[in-house]
């Protein structure tokens, strides 16, 4: 990632915004931050969190909305969001972000995109079951400019968003023959929903229209 190539990570205070986010916590542990803090906006995912970290008392997690954030002004050397910004209230949280980022301060976000301008209505209805909000690849960093940012580098990361469905795909497959009944009826309407979107995605020829990318991007100054 060429984020992590060319941003001094060591003694930095880093935010870390949205679930599943342990993994890349853990990474700028490894890469010697000085505190990293993981923000989630529901109860299931502090607690999934909290468990997963439970016993490293480098990384915490708290439970926030990601548009009206408990920190102080000018808090954070990094702040990194894995497609928790691709929705509605985008420009919301990168007024946050932009509020709770040091001067010359880091962001890096990686967001869900539109690969073309017109894209069909399948993807369009995946999306907004979802609650996605995918800007066209081509307008994002204008987006990013106009909240205060100047763009440093980005990068198409459209191949992971096909892993993650192929692995989704897969663990569907292997698994759901070991739930028992009880946990099927209680995981259907999430089983059915990663189903379709798996499906949209890797045989519907969803790859086609809809793609990952990640913006590095530094804090103004005024």
């Amino acid at each position: 990632m060429k984020f992590l190539e060319g941003t001094i990570i060591e003694g930095k205070e880093v935010l870390v915004i949205g679930s599943n986010s342990e993994e890349i916590a853990h990474i700028f542990i490894e890469n010697k931050a000085g505190r990293v803090i993981i923000i989630v906006d529901d109860n299931d995912s502090l607690l999934k969190s909290r468990f997963l970290l439970s016993g490293n008392k480098a990384i915490s997690v708290r439970m926030m909305e990601f548009t009206n954030t408990d920190f102080r002004d000018s808090s954070f050397d990094i702040v990194y969001a894995q497609a928790s910004i691709s929705n509605l209230e985008r420009k919301k949280i990168l007024k946050e972000i932009k509020r709770i980022l040091k001067p010359e301060g880091i962001i890096c976000a990686g967001e869900i995109v539109n690969l073309e301008k017109e894209i069909p209505t399948f993807i369009k209805n995946l999306r907004d079951n979802s609650g996605i909000d995918a800007q066209w690849t081509g307008d994002l960093n204008e987006i990013y400019i106009k909240e205060g940012f100047d763009i440093i580098s980005e990068e198409d990361l459209s191949h992971r968003l096909q892993n993650f469905y192929r692995e989704n795909s897969a663990l569907l497959k292997d698994n759901r023959g070991d739930l028992t009944e009880q946990e099927k009826s209680y995981y259907k309407t999430i089983l059915k929903k990663m189903s379709h979107e798996s499906n949209a995605y890797l045989d519907l020829g969803g790859f086609k229209f809809m793609g990952f990318k990640m913006i590095t991007g530094k804090k103004r100054l005024q």
